[in-house]
């Protein structure tokens, strides 16, 4: 074989194994959509979508590898392995959250790393090695058949990004036809991968990524007029008959985890009660229990449902408030409070460092953190979170009695959080049997959380402060997800769980327990931007001049809807999941619903408001009458010396 010919051979080998490795990732990714992700495909040319958008992508990354003549191969191959790793963090993340990670998620990723140990691994199976299987076969066909190849001209590159562009246009032109204003309008991740793509939405949110942060540095005063307006607009004033009840009492804040409605007054099948101590506050005379609440965060989590209960403000579509916009001036509860006397604390069995806690509590004005190292940290105390529940409230009373009355605190709970497996010696009480782990160790979590609140609230009685305080207890988001629903179908009692049913699987418990207020079970919808209003106005505070966007749930004039942070809403008549509107009651499908337009657009314009506070730091220009602003750096967390014994964590 003479050079001419060696040369043609060659010249044609690197296509072939260009073209190999693109087909091999297409039908891969293709695979993943199908077997892990629920995308919603509702009809022939979505299900072409699905199909064609991996291509594009597959062919301008790969198409990168052909401006590295000799290098080509291996830049390919380790192409080929960052999308393979990319897709099955997505793989990994969905599985629990039923979403996608943004750029903003990779930045909390980095801030609570170390701490995420025994999630992860439960959501990994040894048969996901197929999802990196091209990457051997690739390494394979390097190093045997395709042993000596080389690129020799950049004419393959161009075409073949050519081909890329044109194929993602077409993509978006027909994807732009089945849903109008895709980029722009959509709250929905699922939208964007079941149209455009895994790998092509990674690069939407890294642009998006970017804009956001511009927008603090463009927003001036006059952005605030709108939002104002909107406001005044939207304001439901207090009832009266509450106004003013608990003014001057002390508050206290429990973020019961991952709790939902549907443990409230569950029996297990030998009629044990899940959660007895809970069961017994919805018929306590002085506890306002509200059993159509709703959880309304983010990727954020835990740390979104804290922003919502404080700031009256939706959070980020992508990514968490606590970790991309700690930055950003806040009027938040513990410091409209001060200005009434109060002093602030938190009690949070975990480092200070989780979810940025220690930069932005500072900016919503928090006196002090009790974090994990004021707390015995031993392993028998402890799970991968943090500190157990019981124990967490067992140390915390010395902290909480010795605070300057009066004061609002608030506890965060760690013990009920996913995947719920609870450590023998903590819980003699039975696990589920509905063939699917993650549930049936929920019941047990969950059993356990409802003893350590009874145990605290007999300290509270004990300790005299129970008399003249609020306690506030919320379920800060979803436990089980969408992935599960074959277990909860069977939890429930129904044959399947539909659009409808799982929008209402999203309410959590709300309890408002306040001394000498005749309470009740709420039937009202709301969600938990609405918790702010409703407690300042208990305490006399009148919220009309706040930039917030929450509804007083005790108010004549509540709003009777909540919405969730993609778009979609809840009410007593309809429910909206991913553009489609239900009967809340029969969970039928409705065509042309009149109510379902009207909150859509109600919804579409509170997000929108709510997003030019949080992403232009509007708050900066805007002060209420009577509000005096705190400075974030007048606080400092610094925290005893660890304990003897107690166990840091490695990240912090």
């Amino acid at each position: 074989m003479n050079k001419l010919q060696l040369f043609k051979k060659m010249d044609k080998s690197h296509i072939t194994f260009f073209a190999i490795a693109v087909v091999l990732f297409w039908l891969k990714t293709y695979a993943a959509y199908q077997i892990e992700f629920n995308l919603g495909i509702d009809n022939t040319l979505q299900k072409f979508l699905l199909l064609i958008n991996p291509l594009s992508s597959a062919l301008f990354f790969f198409g990168l590898a052909l401006l590295f003549k000799k290098r080509f191969k291996l830049v390919l191959i380790v192409t080929n392995f960052f999308l393979s790793f990319l897709l099955y963090a997505n793989i990994a993340y969905y599985r629990f959250f039923n979403d996608f990670i943004t750029v903003p998620v990779l930045m909390q990723t980095k801030t609570n790393a170390g701490q995420l140990g025994d999630s992860a691994l439960s959501l990994m199976s040894p048969l996901d090695i197929f999802y990196f299987t091209d990457f051997f076969v690739l390494i394979a066909l390097a190093l045997t058949a395709f042993k000596q190849i080389t690129v020799t001209s950049k004419n393959t590159f161009k075409i073949v990004i050519l081909f890329a562009i044109t194929t993602f246009l077409f993509n978006l032109g027909l994807a732009e036809k089945d849903r109008p204003q895709l980029l722009t309008r959509s709250f929905d991740r699922n939208y964007l991968v079941k149209y455009l793509g895994a790998y092509n939405f990674t690069i939407y949110d890294a642009i998006q990524n970017i804009r956001s942060s511009s927008q603090r540095a463009l927003a001036d005063s006059s952005d605030v007029t709108d939002v104002e307006n909107y406001r005044k607009a939207n304001y439901a004033e207090p009832n009266p008959d509450y106004f003013g009840k608990a003014k001057g009492m002390n508050v206290i804040y429990i973020s019961m985890e991952s709790l939902q409605t549907f443990m409230i007054d569950y029996k297990m099948p030998d009629g044990q009660e899940v959660t007895p101590f809970l069961n017994s506050l919805t018929r306590d005379k002085n506890t306002f229990y509200f059993k159509n609440f709703f959880h309304q965060t983010g990727q954020g989590k835990t740390s979104d449902a804290e922003f919502l209960m404080e700031n009256s403000l939706y959070p980020m579509a992508q990514g968490a408030v606590f970790v991309n916009k700690a930055q950003n001036t806040y009027q938040a509860m513990p410091a409209i409070l001060k200005g009434q006397g109060y002093s602030s604390a938190v009690f949070h069995g975990n480092y200070k460092t989780f979810w940025n806690r220690n930069v932005i509590y500072k900016a919503f004005g928090y006196d002090q953190f009790f974090d994990a190292e004021y707390y015995s940290m031993t392993d028998e105390n402890t799970k991968n979170y943090g500190l157990k529940d019981k124990p967490f409230f067992t140390e915390s009373m010395p902290m909480l009695k010795s605070l300057k009355q009066p004061f609002y605190t608030k506890m965060i709970t760690l013990s009920n959080h996913f995947p719920f497996e609870m450590d023998p010696e903590d819980t003699d009480f039975p696990a589920g049997d509905f063939g699917d782990t993650v549930v049936d160790q929920y019941f047990q979590s969950s059993h356990y959380m409802d003893h350590a609140l009874e145990q605290f609230f007999n300290d509270l009685k004990a300790s005299g402060l129970y008399e003249n305080t609020v306690v506030v207890m919320y379920g800060d988001h979803y436990g089980i997800s969408e992935n599960h629903n074959d277990a909860m179908a069977q939890v429930l009692g129904v044959e399947e769980i539909t659009p409808a049913l799982n929008a209402k699987l999203q309410r959590v418990p709300l309890f408002i327990h306040v001394p000498g207020v005749d309470g009740g079970i709420q039937e009202q919808f709301g969600g938990e931007v609405d918790v702010r209003p409703t407690v300042l106005h208990l305490l006399g505070i009148d919220t009309k001049d706040y930039l917030e966007f929450g509804s007083d749930l005790l108010s004549k004039n509540h709003r009777n809807w909540a919405l969730f942070r993609n778009g979609d809403f809840v009410s007593p008549e309809v429910v909206q999941v991913k553009g489609k509107c239900y009967g809340t009651e029969t969970g039928e499908l409705l065509e042309n619903s009149d109510t379902c337009k009207s909150i859509e657009e109600k919804v579409n314009s509170e997000l929108q408001m709510s997003d030019e506070v949080v992403y232009k730091d509007l708050l900066r220009f805007y002060q209420p009458d009577g509000y005096k602003a705190i400075n974030p750096n007048d606080y400092e967390y610094l925290g005893p010396k660890m304990n003897k014994g107690s166990k840091a964590s490695t990240s912090n």
